[in-house]
């Protein structure tokens, strides 16, 4: 596809199922550029070398990027439920360590397979308040950017629906500290339903780093193809051109029971958002 910008897909579309080599020439058969990898072992072990050595024939054969990883967030994941979830802003410290322990773990497929950014959440969607502690947060930030640094990947840190991750709280959060290279994944839906997404891209300039593209219709997180909600796309693709954000827009959506079906939408969705842009 003839476009000024890049555009991947989330293994999240796969999210149910073992990840395999074909989801991914699926993908690359679209004309998508990247993929972000769901790091949840029910779907990729990321602890494994072997799978790891395996994901990287793949995406040499289907010529597609790994542009991120996403942090875990659960022990697994099947019909459509989490089993045990992780928080990196647990006020439990061996919970919190946890989270960070599997953080680190995905991390180490940089060692064998480079990618330029981890996402990470901050605490939990609907938890308890001792899930999701500012302090904690922090000290997990500090740990994770660290570990990261160390194997040349940058962290972002994910808009989600709680109190710490909406964009001015995030930004505030990052201003905060010093000498640690972290920035923020604007996840397009999470941010339409807690509010102004208009004003939440702007509120990002300067921090943006990476993104999750999906919509809904401001009521539950749907994961649903860009444009089959009620997100203003031309508002938030101009405003996303305004801040100068120029990096892989990262399509996370849900697979409704059929994958290719969601991939041809998607395909038409990325050339309607790019449609959206401004032509200076």
């Amino acid at each position: 596809m003839s476009s000024d910008h890049r555009y991947g897909v989330s293994t999240h579309l796969f999210h149910e199922r073992r990840l395999s080599r074909e989801h991914l020439v699926d993908v690359a058969a679209h004309g998508f550029d990247a993929i972000e990898l769901f790091a949840t072992r029910t779907h990729f072990d990321y602890t494994s070398e072997p799978a790891v050595a395996e994901l990287a024939e793949w995406l040499s054969d289907t010529r597609l990027e790994l542009h991120s990883i996403h942090a875990p967030v659960g022990e697994g994941f099947k019909r459509g439920e989490w089993a045990g979830t992780f928080s990196t802003a647990s006020g439990d410290d061996t919970r919190r360590k946890q989270a960070v322990a599997e953080a680190a773990a995905a991390l180490r497929i940089a060692e064998r397979l480079p990618f330029s950014y981890l996402v990470v959440h901050l605490g939990v969607v609907g938890g308890a308040p001792s899930d999701n502690k500012i302090d904690a947060a922090r000290r997990s930030i500090e740990e994770i950017a660290a570990l990261a640094a160390a194997v040349r990947v940058r962290v972002a840190l994910e808009v989600i629906p709680n109190s710490l991750s909406n964009a001015g709280a995030l930004v505030d959060l990052i201003e905060d500290f010093d000498g640690i290279d972290v920035g923020v994944c604007l996840d397009y839906g999470h941010a339409h339903l807690m509010g102004d997404l208009v004003e939440a891209i702007e509120t990002l300039s300067g921090h943006l780093w990476t993104t999750h593209v999906h919509d809904n219709h401001g009521k539950r997180d749907d994961h649903l193809v860009p444009f089959a909600g009620t997100i203003n796309w031309d508002a938030a693709m101009t405003m996303t051109q305004k801040i100068g954000y120029d990096g892989v827009f990262m399509l996370e959506v849900g697979d409704a029971g059929d994958s290719i079906e969601v991939l041809k939408r998607a395909t038409k969705a990325r050339e309607r958002l790019e449609n959206a842009f401004i032509t200076f």
